[in-house]
C-alpha cells in the first residue's frame, strides 16, 4: 500500500496557476430544483459564467451505479467540455449530485478465473490445515523433540510459510477479480475525466500532488480538480457559500484545535510517514505551524477525542479517531474549516440519522470539510500539516489545497466547500516557500534516493 508512492513520485514540486471563476464547471442535477438555485447563487457571488453550467439528468440518491455514472455523468460531461478541455480546471458538483459510484461488474472471463482460483485456494487451505496440525503435534512433544523431529519441524514451518505466501497472493488476485474495491467517490472519479482507460481496482496516483515530478506529469493525461457544495440541506449549502465570501473580507479568526492520539512517530515501521504514526505526527506538526504563526492552538495528544462542547471559537479543526460516531465538541466561527480522519465519514451527507463526521460538522456550522465515502485507508487522506499549511499561505484556494495534498484519484475522498475559498488571503500566516513534506523526520517516499 505504501510502495506505490516510492515508485511513482520523484520529489519535484509542481506549479499550478491560481484557479479563477472562469475555470470552474458547475455540475447540476436537473431533478432537484435546489441544485440549480444554489448554482445560480454561487455563480452570482463568485462570478462564474453561467455557460459553465452543465445540467445532467441524475438520480436524487447519493449512490449511482457504475453503468449510470458512465452514461449519465462521465459521457455527457466529456461531450459538453470537449471544446473547453484546456480551460476548465475544476469540476464543482452542486447539491444532490450523486456522491458515490458503485463497484464495477466482473466480466465473464474474470468470473471464470475467479472460480478457478477459489478452487485452488480451497485445496491450499486444506494443505495448510494439515501442515499446521503436524507442526502442533511436534511442538506439543516439548522436551521430547530430537534432532530428526527438529529438522522435520523446520521443514514443515518453511512449507507453511510458502503456502501462506501463496494463499495471500490468491486472496489478492480474487479480490481484484471480484472488483471489491472498485467503488469510489464521484468527485475522485471525475479527477480522471480525460483518462480513457485506467484500473478501477483501488486508486490512481494524483499527478496534481505538489511533489509529483513535472516530467512524469507531462506523460499523463490532465487530472481535474474536483469538489462539491453539498450537505444536509440546501439552506446549509447556501450558508457555506455565504460564509466563505464573508470570511474572506476580514480573514478567518479563531482557535485551532488539533486532536492527535499520542502515537509516537516510528520510522522503523513507518519510514515514509504514511501509516498511523506518520499521520499522528503530522497533526502535531500542524499544531506547531499555527503556534509559530501566533494563533491560539489547543493540541490534545491523548487517545480520547475532544469532549463534547469543549472547543469554543473553532476556526480550524483536525482530529481522529471516532469512527462514524460524531462528537459535538466544536463551536465553529464563521468560515471554519474542519475535518476528522476516520473511515467512511462521508458515506452520507444528507441522511438525517447519520452520525458521520462530514455531515454533522457542516450541520454544526463548518464552512468546509473533507472525508471518504468508504474505507480509504489512512493514506487516502491528505497529511494534516500539508493541507492546513497550504491553506495558511493565503495563496491557494481550498480546492488547490486539497488537490495539492491528496495522494489518489479514483478513490474514496471528497472535498466539500467553496472551491475558491481562501480564508487567509487577507492575513497569510506562512510563506509558500516554507511548505514541507510531512512528517519532517520521515524519509520522503517522493525521492528517487
Amino acid at each position: 500500500m505504501i510502495r506505490f508512492v516510492m515508485l511513482l513520485f520523484l520529489g519535484c514540486p509542481i506549479t499550478l496557476l491560481a484557479i479563477t471563476p472562469e475555470q470552474i464547471c458547475i455540475v447540476i442535477n436537473k431533478n432537484v430544483p435546489e441544485s440549480k438555485d444554489l448554482a445560480i447563487h454561487y455563480a452570482k457571488v463568485r462570478k462564474v459564467p453561467e455557460e459553465n453550467f452543465v445540467i445532467l439528468d441524475l438520480p436524487k440518491e447519493e449512490d449511482i451505479s457504475r453503468k449510470d455514472y458512465d452514461e449519465k455523468i462521465l459521457t455527457p460531461l466529456r461531450k459538453n467540455l470537449q471544446g473547453r478541455k484546456d480551460k476548465i480546471k475544476v469540476i464543482l458538483c452542486m447539491y444532490s449530485v450523486p456522491l458515490r459510484v458503485g463497484a464495477s461488474t466482473p466480466s465473464d472471463e474474470e468470473k471464470k478465473k475467479r472460480e478457478n482460483l477459489e478452487q485452488e485456494l480451497k485445496s491450499l487451505k486444506q494443505e495448510l490445515k494439515q501442515i499446521r496440525e503436524e507442526i502442533n503435534s511436534i511442538e506439543s512433544m516439548k522436551d521430547k523433540i530430537d534432532e530428526d523431529k527438529k529438522t522435520q519441524l523446520d521443514k514443515q514451518k518453511g512449507e507453511e510459510k510458502k503456502l501462506q505466501a501463496r494463499e495471500n497472493l490468491l486472496l489478492n488476485q480474487i479480490r481484484i477479480l471480484n472488483h471489491s474495491e472498485s467503488q469510489a467517490s464521484v468527485d475522485s472519479e471525475l479527477m480522471l475525466l480525460w483518462w480513457e482507460k485506467y484500473p478501477l481496482q483501488r486508486w490512481v496516483i494524483n499527478a496534481n500532488y505538489w511533489k509529483f515530478s513535472e516530467e512524469d506529469r507531462k506523460d499523463s493525461p490532465p487530472v481535474m480538480m474536483t469538489c462539491r457544495l453539498d450537505g444536509p440541506s440546501a439552506e446549509i449549502v447556501k450558508r457555506m457559500i455565504d460564509d466563505a465570501v464573508a470570511t474572506e473580507l476580514i480573514g478567518l479568526q479563531g482557535k485551532v484545535y488539533v486532536d492527535a492520539r499520542g502515537i509516537k512517530l516510528d520510522l522503523k515501521t513507518d519510514p515514509s510517514g504514511t501509516g498511523y504514526s506518520g499521520y499522528d505526527e503530522s497533526m502535531r506538526e500542524m499544531a506547531q505551524i499555527f503556534k509559530d504563526a501566533k494563533m491560539d492552538v489547543i493540541l490534545d495528544d491523548k487517545p480520547e477525542v475532544f469532549a463534547a462542547g469543549s472547543c469554543a471559537d473553532s476556526a480550524l479543526y483536525c482530529g481522529w479517531y471516532s469512527h462514524a460516531n460524531f462528537v459535538d465538541s466544536n463551536k465553529f466561527v464563521k468560515g471554519a474549516v474542519a475535518w476528522h480522519l476516520a473511515s467512511s465519514e462521508a458515506v452520507s451527507l444528507r441522511r438525517p440519522d447519520a452520525k458521520y463526521w462530514c455531515k454533522n460538522l457542516l450541520e454544526k456550522g463548518a464552512c468546509a470539510t473533507l472525508g471518504p465515502v468508504a474505507e480509504p485507508y489512512t493514506v487516502g487522506f491528505p497529511k494534516p500539516a500539508e493541507f492546513f499549511a497550504h491553506l495558511a499561505t493565503g495563496e491557494y484556494t481550498l480546492v488547490e489545497c486539497y488537490h495539492r495534498t491528496v495522494y489518489f484519484a479514483s478513490w474514496m475522498g471528497t472535498l466539500i466547500g467553496d472551491p475558491l475559498y481562501k480564508p487567509f488571503a487577507k492575513k497569510p500566516l506562512i510563506k509558500k516557500e516554507d511548505l514541507f513534506f510531512s512528517p519532517k523526520h520521515a524519509k520522503s517516499p517522493f525521492n528517487k534516493s
